[in-house]
């Protein structure tokens, strides 16, 4: 890939991420478990594990926004450094949130197809999580389409140098 191609993707991924931090930190900032009312014990473990993940979201997206930012004030464009970044930024951000590692929730992979959001619960969750995670998707989704790239050429690269 060109150098300029590279640094269009990481100035789109910095301001993705910078709308993706900002929107998860003031949810968490503006919500607590108790508005979140959930009924029981159970319930109320399965929020803190979604407050949980989103906690790991929001940090890994604020350390690749500052990996893009270091990268272009770069006085010339590190383009392995880019490219690494964004391999990164795909497995530790986009991956994590369509399949989190702590499984919160999961991807319903046929609904690509039918046009509705993608992600869905293991229990009951309250409405602003759902609303959450339903204004964030379209942009992951966006994002996933534009990095898949990285997963396999990284691999490869990975694979002749050893």
């Amino acid at each position: 890939m060109g150098n300029s191609l590279v640094e269009t993707q990481v100035h789109d991924v910095k301001s993705f991420l910078a709308k993706t931090t900002s929107t998860i930190e003031e949810f968490l900032n503006e919500t607590t478990l108790s508005e979140l009312s959930p009924e029981g014990e159970e319930e109320r473990n399965y929020h803190k594990l979604i407050l949980s993940n989103l906690r790991k979201l929001l940090v890994c997206s604020e350390e690749g926004y500052e990996a893009c930012q270091i990268i272009l004030q770069s006085e010339t464009f590190p383009k392995g450094a880019a490219e690494k970044t964004l391999y990164k930024i795909f497995h530790q951000c986009i991956e994590e949130f369509f399949s989190p590692n702590n499984d919160a929730w999961f991807e319903n992979s046929r609904s690509a197809y039918t046009g509705r959001n993608a992600i869905k619960f293991y229990q009951n969750v309250s409405e602003q999580i759902v609303q959450l995670l339903k204004g964030l998707e379209g942009d992951f989704q966006r994002i996933r389409e534009e990095l898949e790239y990285y997963e396999t050429d990284y691999r490869t690269k990975m694979a002749q140098s050893k």
